[in-house]
Protein backbone atom coordinates (compact mmCIF):
# COMPACT_ATOMS: atom_id res chain seq x y z
CA UNK A 1 0.00 0.00 0.00
CA UNK A 2 2.53 2.24 0.36
CA UNK A 3 4.40 1.44 -2.23
CA UNK A 4 1.04 2.18 -4.33
CA UNK A 5 0.97 5.29 -2.66
CA UNK A 6 4.31 6.62 -3.26
CA UNK A 7 3.72 6.29 -7.48
CA UNK A 8 0.56 8.00 -7.13
CA UNK A 9 2.07 10.56 -5.52
CA UNK A 10 4.75 10.83 -8.41
CA UNK A 11 2.60 10.70 -11.22
CA UNK A 12 0.64 13.65 -9.48
CA UNK A 13 3.68 15.67 -9.28
CA UNK A 14 4.76 14.82 -12.33
CA UNK A 15 0.98 15.09 -14.33
CA UNK A 16 0.65 18.75 -12.32
CA UNK A 17 4.37 20.12 -13.11
CA UNK A 18 3.64 19.87 -16.96
CA UNK A 19 0.08 20.66 -17.01
CA UNK A 20 1.03 24.22 -14.64
CA UNK A 21 3.96 24.24 -17.04
CA UNK A 22 1.75 24.54 -19.81
CA UNK A 23 -0.60 26.77 -18.84
CA UNK A 24 1.93 28.97 -17.20
CA UNK A 25 3.86 29.18 -20.68
CA UNK A 26 0.64 29.65 -22.49
CA UNK A 27 -0.48 32.71 -20.37
CA UNK A 28 3.32 34.06 -20.06
CA UNK A 29 4.03 33.39 -23.32
CA UNK A 30 3.65 37.61 -24.86
CA UNK A 31 6.19 38.54 -21.71
CA UNK A 32 8.52 35.54 -23.19
CA UNK A 33 8.77 37.10 -26.67
CA UNK A 34 9.37 40.62 -25.39
CA UNK A 35 11.75 39.19 -23.34
CA UNK A 36 13.43 37.35 -26.24
CA UNK A 37 13.55 39.91 -28.18
CA UNK A 38 14.86 42.63 -25.79
CA UNK A 39 17.59 39.78 -25.17
CA UNK A 40 18.60 39.71 -29.12
CA UNK A 41 18.36 43.72 -29.46
CA UNK A 42 20.79 43.71 -26.21
CA UNK A 43 23.42 41.11 -27.47
CA UNK A 44 23.39 43.73 -30.79
CA UNK A 45 23.82 47.04 -29.36
CA UNK A 46 26.65 45.20 -26.91
CA UNK A 47 28.36 43.92 -30.35
CA UNK A 48 28.01 47.27 -31.94
CA UNK A 49 29.60 49.17 -29.18
CA UNK A 50 32.19 46.62 -28.70
CA UNK A 51 32.79 47.34 -32.76
CA UNK A 52 32.92 50.48 -32.19
CA UNK A 53 35.45 50.69 -29.25
CA UNK A 54 37.80 48.51 -31.73
CA UNK A 55 37.32 51.41 -34.10
CA UNK A 56 38.07 54.35 -31.56
CA UNK A 57 41.10 51.94 -30.54
CA UNK A 58 42.36 51.65 -33.61
CA UNK A 59 41.90 55.28 -34.56
CA UNK A 60 43.48 56.39 -31.43
CA UNK A 61 46.53 54.18 -32.23
CA UNK A 62 46.84 55.49 -36.32
CA UNK A 63 46.84 58.67 -34.43
CA UNK A 64 49.24 57.95 -31.93
CA UNK A 65 51.62 56.54 -35.05
CA UNK A 66 51.08 60.11 -37.14
CA UNK A 67 52.56 61.93 -34.14
CA UNK A 68 55.55 59.59 -33.69
CA UNK A 69 56.03 59.63 -37.47
CA UNK A 70 55.54 62.82 -39.39
CA UNK A 71 56.46 60.74 -42.57
CA UNK A 72 53.58 58.01 -42.20
CA UNK A 73 51.61 60.61 -44.12
CA UNK A 74 53.73 60.79 -47.11
CA UNK A 75 54.45 57.25 -46.91
CA UNK A 76 50.26 56.28 -47.03
CA UNK A 77 49.11 59.14 -49.25
CA UNK A 78 49.50 57.13 -52.06
CA UNK A 79 47.75 54.41 -51.29
CA UNK A 80 44.82 56.54 -49.28
CA UNK A 81 44.33 58.98 -52.59
CA UNK A 82 45.77 57.22 -55.11
CA UNK A 83 48.74 59.94 -55.98
CA UNK A 84 51.65 58.48 -58.22
CA UNK A 85 53.81 57.57 -56.49
CA UNK A 86 57.58 59.42 -56.61
CA UNK A 87 60.49 56.82 -57.43
CA UNK A 88 61.14 55.95 -60.69
CA UNK A 89 63.13 52.82 -60.20
CA UNK A 90 60.31 51.17 -58.87
CA UNK A 91 57.54 48.92 -60.10
CA UNK A 92 54.46 49.44 -58.47
CA UNK A 93 51.49 46.79 -58.93
CA UNK A 94 48.12 48.08 -59.85
CA UNK A 95 45.72 45.55 -59.73
CA UNK A 96 42.66 45.21 -62.37
CA UNK A 97 39.19 46.08 -62.20
CA UNK A 98 38.61 42.02 -62.22
CA UNK A 99 40.88 41.47 -59.41
CA UNK A 100 39.01 44.60 -57.63
CA UNK A 101 35.55 43.18 -58.02
CA UNK A 102 36.96 39.62 -57.11
CA UNK A 103 37.94 40.85 -53.97
CA UNK A 104 34.85 42.90 -53.35
CA UNK A 105 32.90 40.04 -53.59
CA UNK A 106 34.91 37.50 -51.51
CA UNK A 107 34.61 40.03 -48.58
CA UNK A 108 30.91 40.58 -48.97
CA UNK A 109 30.60 36.63 -49.07
CA UNK A 110 32.94 36.48 -45.58
CA UNK A 111 30.85 39.68 -44.19
CA UNK A 112 27.18 37.52 -45.09
CA UNK A 113 28.56 34.66 -43.03
CA UNK A 114 28.96 36.51 -39.20
CA UNK A 115 26.75 34.14 -37.29
CA UNK A 116 23.22 35.97 -37.00
CA UNK A 117 21.47 34.43 -33.97
CA UNK A 118 17.38 34.15 -34.22
CA UNK A 119 15.43 37.00 -32.24
CA UNK A 120 13.45 34.07 -30.74
CA UNK A 121 13.69 29.84 -30.44
CA UNK A 122 11.05 28.81 -32.83
CA UNK A 123 9.35 26.98 -30.08
CA UNK A 124 8.36 30.28 -29.06
CA UNK A 125 7.36 31.15 -32.35
CA UNK A 126 4.96 28.61 -32.94
CA UNK A 127 3.43 28.79 -29.97
CA UNK A 128 3.14 32.19 -29.69
CA UNK A 129 -0.08 32.30 -32.20
CA UNK A 130 -2.96 32.65 -30.77
CA UNK A 131 -4.57 28.86 -31.71
CA UNK A 132 -1.67 27.59 -30.03
CA UNK A 133 -1.83 29.38 -27.10
CA UNK A 134 -5.30 28.68 -26.14
CA UNK A 135 -4.33 24.71 -27.52
CA UNK A 136 -1.82 25.07 -24.82
CA UNK A 137 -3.55 26.16 -22.54
CA UNK A 138 -6.88 23.53 -22.73
CA UNK A 139 -4.13 20.38 -22.56
CA UNK A 140 -2.16 22.10 -19.78
CA UNK A 141 -5.73 22.95 -18.01
CA UNK A 142 -6.64 18.99 -18.76
CA UNK A 143 -3.54 17.49 -17.40
CA UNK A 144 -3.79 19.32 -14.22
CA UNK A 145 -7.95 17.85 -13.77
CA UNK A 146 -6.40 14.65 -14.58
CA UNK A 147 -3.46 14.53 -12.24
CA UNK A 148 -6.53 16.13 -9.73
CA UNK A 149 -9.01 13.22 -10.28
CA UNK A 150 -6.85 10.18 -11.14
CA UNK A 151 -4.04 11.01 -8.62
CA UNK A 152 -5.04 12.47 -6.12
CA UNK A 153 -5.84 10.91 -2.30
CA UNK A 154 -7.32 8.07 -2.71
CA UNK A 155 -10.41 7.21 -0.43
CA UNK A 156 -10.37 5.58 2.83
CA UNK A 157 -12.98 2.96 3.71
CA UNK A 158 -15.18 3.99 6.08
CA UNK A 159 -15.33 2.18 9.53
CA UNK A 160 -18.62 0.53 9.05
CA UNK A 161 -17.31 -1.10 5.72
CA UNK A 162 -14.27 -2.44 7.49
Amino acid sequence: MQGQNIIRTLLFVAFFGVGAAAVGGSVLCDDLVRYCRNKHFLNQAKSLSDRLESLNADYDALLRKLEDDPNLIRRIAPATIGAEHEDPNTVYPRATAAQLSDAKKTLADTADQEPNEPAMPTWLVRSSEPRQRILLFLCGAALIFVSFICFGPAKRASDQEQ
